[in-house]
């Protein structure tokens, strides 16, 4: 395992921390549709207050590492790698906790199938090895959203659960699959979700435990975290190349291992 030094030299030469390819325009414009609650950007949440623009602005700043300051509106945005090492800390010590229990029920979803998937992977084989039962409900459920026209499928790989459009694994931001998936568990709710975009904003929304992973551009998930719904959010760029998370991931697998 890399040493935190290490890690955060790494973080900012892959661009998942550091000088992110989301771009300042990019963020801003999520941030302002957010702050009009624009249910896409909600992510399955719904929000106990008022969140403005510059309140959205600021949490990102201050969870994220974003710049703060409301007149640079164009050009290169950031992320404090300090921010996603702590915040990566934080979800291995969420995550032992809730394996440390009888036999919990796990539940693994990812919207980022081409880059994310790198990282739920191992998660899912470690928690398995540990005795965790890993949840795979509604598989094969289909349906049809705003976005797209023909029906897409819940399917699991790895025990990961993906949205499926013709023998293609997709990005999806929808809350739909998640909803449903809690729907069809009914009482036997998991333990812990580990997700991200709507499948995290769904869980957390139901009052399931939930970690996540979100980009500076995916604010609804740091809402969540700042309202209570979700334990702990790590920000990251969500879309560089799958190889670049091996580092991130051993540190959460390592942590994980020797906090059991």
């Amino acid at each position: 395992m890399l040493s935190r030094d290490e890690l955060r030299d790494h973080l900012i030469h892959s661009r998942i921390a550091g000088d992110v390819a989301t771009s300042r325009e990019n963020n801003l414009d999520h941030y302002s549709s957010l702050a009009n609650q624009d249910p896409y950007y909600m992510l399955g949440l719904t929000f106990e207050q008022r969140w403005t623009f510059r309140d959205v602005l600021a949490l990102m700043a201050k969870a994220a590492g974003v710049v703060a300051d409301p007149g640079h509106r164009w050009g290169q945005d950031t992320i404090d790698p300090e921010r996603t090492i702590d915040a990566l800390d934080a979800m291995a010590d969420r995550i032992a906790t809730a394996l440390t229990a009888e036999r919990p029920r796990v539940l693994f979803a990812t919207g980022h199938p081409t880059g994310l998937l790198a990282v739920h992977l191992p998660l899912a084989r470690l928690a398995l090895e540990c005795g965790a039962s890993l949840l795979t409900p509604a598989e094969g459920w289909a349906y049809s959203g705003s976005g797209f026209g023909r029906p897409r499928r819940i399917r699991y790989l790895g025990d990961v659960a993906m949205l499926d459009d013709k023998g293609a694994f997709v990005h999806t931001h929808d809350a739909a699959p998640m909803e449903h998936m809690l729907a069809e568990l009914g009482a036997a709710r998991p333990d812990l979700v580990i997700a991200d975009h709507g499948w995290a904003g769904a869980a957390g929304e139901a009052g399931v435990p939930t970690v996540a992973f979100a980009d500076s551009n995916d604010p609804g998930l740091f809402v969540g975290e700042a309202e209570g719904k979700i334990d702990v959010v790590v920000p990251l760029d969500d879309n560089v190349l799958p190889r670049y998370y091996t580092p991130l991931t051993e540190r959460l697998v390592t942590r994980v291992t020797r906090a059991l």
